[in-house]
C-alpha cells in the first residue's frame, strides 16, 4: 500500500482493469479451487502485461490494475490475455473455468507509491463492468487512438454516466476471447555478435522449375542481411546443405553456431506462388517473426525482389527485439560494450525522461569502452536529441554540440554503417541546419541499407525539415511497410504527420498524429501535431482538448520552443505550426 507522504505524480496512461466475471459466485462453490484457477489465469495475464510493455499497479482480490504507455499495446494485451484464457477454458473442466471482464480508456492518473489513482482509473474500472464475461471495453478517446491501428470489432454502447465521474463517457465493447481472432553433434561457438543461418526453403509446390525460385529468393535474403553490420549471416554455400532434408532447428544452430534460422517454403497456386517464412530462436525453438507473400508467376522476379525486402525489413527489428531481452538477463556486472548499447536500446523504447537519460548514459558507458563504436554514438544522438524534442532537456546548447559531436563520431567511426549514417543526417538537419550535407547522408544510408524501417524514417525526417514533403512521406511509406509492428513505429507516424502538416495536408497530418498518440501515449511530439492540424482545420476547440493533454505531459511547452526547435530549411514552415498552436492556446 502506497505511503500517504510519498510524492504524487501526475501523468497520462494507458489504463487496463479487469475484473473476474462471478468471482463472488465462484468462491462460494469452491474457494480453493476459485483461487487455484485464479493464479494459474493470473499467471497468463501477468505475463501478456509484461510483453506489452505494461505495468501492474494495483491489485486486490480477483481485480487487476495496470498501465500502458501505448494505447495499442493495452488493447491488444487485452484481446491476446482474453484470447489465452478463452483457449484455457476449453480444454478444463466445468468447474474449472474462469472469465474476466477488461475495460481499458485514456486518462490522466496519480501515481504514490507505484499505484495508481484518480477519474482515469475510475473510469476504466467503470468501463470494465459494461464488458461481457471474456469480452473488453473501450472509452471513446481510447477507441478514437486505436480504431485505425487494430481491427478490433466493437459495439457502441452510446453514452454512459457513471457514478462519481464528472462527464459521460462512450463506451465500445468487443467480444474478443475467440480463437478465430490465433543424434547430439558438438556444438560451434556463438559468434560475439548475433548470428543467422538461411536454410533453403522448401518446395511444396510439386514443380522442380519452382526449385530455382526458391534458392534465388534464399540467396537473395542472405546478401541483404550482410549488409547488416552487427549481424553474423552463414553462407548459402553452408546453409544449403541442408536442402532436401527434414531439419531440427535446435540441431542446424548447434551445427553452424548461430542463435537465429530463417526458414521457409514456397507453393505454386495455380498461376500464383506464396512463399512463407518464420524466424525462430535455435535455442528455444521460439518463434520470434512470421509471415507469407503472394504474386503472379509473370512477376516472379519482382516477387523475389518485394519477399527479400520485407522479410529483412522485418528480420532486423525482431533480431533486435530478441538481443535486447536476451541482454536484460544477463548480470549486470558483467555487461561490455554491446550489452550496454542493447539495454540503452531497450530503454528508448519505454519514451520518459528517466529511460531516456538512462539510454543516454548506457551509451557514454558503451563509448568509454569502446571510442569507436559508431552505433553507439547514433544511439547518444537518438537519446539525447529526442529528450530534447520531448521537453526533458531545457539547455538547446548542451543539446547541440552532444549530438551533432555524437554525429560526426558515427560518421567517421563507420562511414559504411546505415543506421548510424541515417542518424547522423537526423541530428545534423534538426539540430545544426545542415540540410545538404544531411540529404546526402541520408540518401547514402538508404542506398546502403534499403530495408531498414528505422533509415527510412530518419531519411523521412531529413526530407521534411528540408522542405522536401512529398519524398519523405515515400520513405515513411516504405517504413511501414517494411516493420508494421515496431516498437518505436509511433516516430515513423511523428514524421509523416510533420510531412503532410509542411504540405498543408492538414487531415492527413491528424490521421498520422493520432496514430502516433495510438503507438504510444506519452507522445508530446504527435499532440503538438494535432492541436495545430486541428486549429488549422477550424476546430478550435477539439484544439484546445489536445493542449491540455499535451501541457499535462510537458507543462512548460511554450511557443517560443518551437520557434528555436527543430531546424526548418524555410522560413514559412515553423510559423505555420507557431500558427496552428497559437490558435489551439499555446502560450508564448
Amino acid at each position: 500500500m502506497a505511503d500517504a507522504a510519498e510524492p504524487i505524480e501526475r501523468k497520462l496512461v494507458a489504463i487496463f482493469a479487469a475484473d473476474v466475471a462471478g468471482y463472488s459466485r465462484l468462491m462460494g462453490e469452491d474457494e480453493v479451487a476459485t483461487m487455484r484457477t485464479l493464479t494459474e489465469h493470473r499467471e497468463v495475464m501477468d505475463r501478456l502485461i509484461a510483453q506489452h510493455r505494461g505495468r501492474i499497479a494495483n491489485t486486490a482480490g480477483d481485480s487487476v490494475l495496470a498501465e500502458f504507455p501505448s494505447v495499442v499495446d493495452a488493447v491488444k494485451c487485452a484481446v491476446e490475455v482474453q484470447t489465452a484464457l478463452a483457449e484455457a477454458n476449453e480444454v478444463a473442466p466445468e468447474d474449472r473455468r474462469m472469465t474476466f471482464r477488461i475495460g481499458v480508456h485514456v486518462g490522466e492518473v496519480m501515481v504514490r507509491g507505484g499505484d495508481l489513482f484518480g477519474e482515469g482509473v475510475n473510469i476504466a474500472a467503470r468501463l470494465q463492468t459494461l464488458s461481457e464475461p471474456g469480452g473488453l471495453c473501450v472509452s471513446g478517446v481510447a477507441h478514437d487512438y486505436v480504431k485505425q491501428a487494430v481491427p478490433l470489432p466493437v459495439r457502441d454502447l452510446g453514452l454512459h454516466a457513471f457514478k462519481n465521474i464528472g462527464q459521460s463517457v462512450r463506451a465500445y465493447a468487443s467480444r474478443v476471447g475467440s480463437r478465430e481472432q490465433t543424434l547430439e553433434l558438438k556444438s560451434l561457438p556463438l559468434p560475439d555478435k548475433p548470428s543467422i543461418a538461411v536454410l533453403p526453403f522448401t518446395n511444396l509446390s510439386g514443380d522442380p522449375e519452382q526449385e530455382y525460385f526458391a534458392d534465388g529468393v534464399v540467396e537473395e535474403i542472405v546478401t541483404a542481411l550482410s549488409r547488416i553490420k552487427w549481424l553474423f549471416v552463414i553462407a548459402p554455400t553452408s546453409s544449403f546443405t541442408y536442402k532436401g532434408r527434414a531439419v531440427d532447428v535446435k540441431q542446424v544452430g548447434r551445427e553452424l553456431g548461430v542463435r537465429y534460422v530463417l526458414e521457409g517454403s514456397l507453393r505454386k497456386l495455380g498461376n500464383r506462388v506464396r512463399i512463407a517464412g518464420q524466424l525462430i530462436e535455435a535455442a528455444t525453438g521460439a518463434h520470434l517473426w512470421a509471415d507469407r507473400f503472394e504474386g503472379e508467376l509473370s512477376n516472379i522476379f519482382e516477387l523475389q525482389d518485394e519477399v527479400t525486402e520485407r522479410v529483412v525489413g522485418a528480420i532486423e527489428p525482431s533480431l533486435r527485439n530478441a538481443e535486447i531481452e536476451r541482454t536484460r538477463s544477463k548480470p549486470t556486472e558483467n555487461l561490455d560494450a554491446y550489452d550496454l548499447y542493447l539495454r540503452g536500446q531497450f530503454e528508448l523504447t519505454q519514451l520518459s525522461r528517466e529511460t531516456y537519460a538512462a539510454a543516454a548514459d548506457l551509451f557514454r558507458r558503451a563509448i568509454a569502452l569502446d571510442p569507436n563504436y559508431s552505433d553507439a554514438y547514433a544511439g547518444l544522438v537518438d537519446s539525447v536529441g529526442r529528450s530534447f524534442a520531448m521537453g526533458w532537456i531545457d539547455d538547446y546548447e548542451s543539446t547541440l554540440n552532444e549530438t551533432c559531436q555524437a554525429a560526426r563520431r558515427a560518421i567517421t567511426s563507420d562511414p559504411e554503417n546505415a543506421t548510424s549514417l541515417a542518424s547522423a543526417a537526423w541530428a545534423l538537419a534538426l539540430f545544426a541546419g545542415h540540410f545538404d550535407e544531411a540529404l546526402e547522408l541520408a540518401d547514402r544510408a538508404v542506398q546502403l541499407h534499403p530495408n531498414s524501417a528505422w533509415v527510412h524514417t530518419q531519411a523521412g525526417f531529413v526530407h521534411t525539415y528540408a522542405g522536401e514533403s512529398d519524398p519523405a512521406v515515400a520513405h515513411f511509406a516504405v517504413a511501414r511497410r517494411l516493420h508494421p509492428v515496431a516498437p518505436r513505429r509511433y516516430i515513423t507516424f511523428v514524421g509523416l504527420g510533420v510531412a503532410h502538416f509542411q504540405a498543408r495536408r492538414f487531415e492527413e497530418a491528424e490521421k498520422a498524429a493520432r496514430r502516433g498518440i495510438a503507438q504510444m501515449t506519452r507522445n508530446t511530439a504527435s499532440r503538438r501535431l494535432l492541436a495545430a492540424s486541428l486549429a488549422h482545420l477550424g476546430r478550435v476547440e477539439e484544439a484546445r482538448e489536445v493542449v491540455k493533454e499535451l501541457l499535462i505531459l510537458h507543462p512548460k511547452y511554450t511557443l517560443s520552443f518551437t520557434r528555436r526547435f527543430p531546424r526548418y530549411r524555410l522560413p514559412w514552415m515553423p510559423e505555420l505550426l507557431i500558427e496552428g498552436l497559437r490558435k489551439a492556446g499555446i502560450p508564448e
